[in-house]
């Protein structure tokens, strides 16, 4: 198991919405390739980038911060928010970025997805965001009717990396993952697992790891020093 710091996007500045409210907003650094450096001298090997405001209007707007981000060496890079099209796909690649995440157009155009997913394969990561059993998209303002676990078993035939799952209930909200939902995802499908949303501690890390999850995202108990970077890498390993 390996751990995914995370940087999300907004106004060019290293962010945290709590529970996905974007006006339950939270800067934490202005310069975010200077944190993705922080995270590189802890350790880390991954970074999980997140375009808030691409996730919620349908486009990439933090293109200058991402290339900063991903112009670190040594990182590898996944990146996701407002990617509905081939072209920003080949875009991000192009720029170095080592799997994009999709989850919007995923859910509403399946059969596009899958297109892309073949042409792409191991390089397109799907988002899967869920508020209760629903899935959630356009930067989860919305909420999808298909169950969750069914969608997974779908987007799992194909040639993805991961499924990216994140219930948004405990986003930013430090108080440990849905348990619970992931570990019947894990059950579910064959695709490995990244858990992300209310990691907080070793303890919830380690659970995790029994789990079966491949990689846990965590977000603010990194910016908050609720949980230290090379403790939390050390509890994965």
């Amino acid at each position: 198991m390996y751990i995914i710091p995370a940087i999300d996007l907004m106004n060019g500045k290293c962010v945290r919405l709590i529970q996905g409210e974007y006006h339950r907003q939270i800067v934490y650094e202005n310069d975010p390739a200077r944190q993705a450096e922080t995270f590189k001298a802890a350790g880390t090997q991954w970074i999980h980038i997140v375009d808030l405001e691409g996730a919620k209007i349908g486009r990439l707007v933090n293109r200058d911060a991402m290339a900063a981000i991903v112009g670190v060496e040594g990182m590898n890079i996944e990146l996701g928010g407002g990617i509905r099209d081939e072209e920003t796909i080949q875009q991000l690649l192009d720029m170095g970025v080592r799997r994009a995440i999709i989850g919007t157009k995923a859910v509403s155009d399946f059969e596009w997805f899958t297109q892309m997913a073949n042409k792409y394969a191991g390089k397109l990561a799907l988002a899967l965001d869920g508020r209760g059993s629903k899935v959630a998209t356009h930067g989860w303002t919305k909420e999808h009717p298909q169950h969750l676990l069914e969608f997974a078993a779908e987007a799992a035939k194909l040639p993805l990396p991961a499924i990216i799952y994140t219930d948004i209930s405990k986003d930013g909200m430090m108080e440990g993952p849905n348990f619970e939902r992931t570990k019947a995802l894990v059950e579910a499908v064959s695709l490995p697992i990244v858990a992300s949303g209310g990691v907080t501690s070793t303890e919830d890390i380690t659970r995790l790891k029994q789990i079966g999850v491949e990689a846990a995202i965590i977000g603010r108990a990194l910016y908050e020093g609720m949980l230290s970077l090379p403790d939390a890498i050390a509890a994965a390993k």
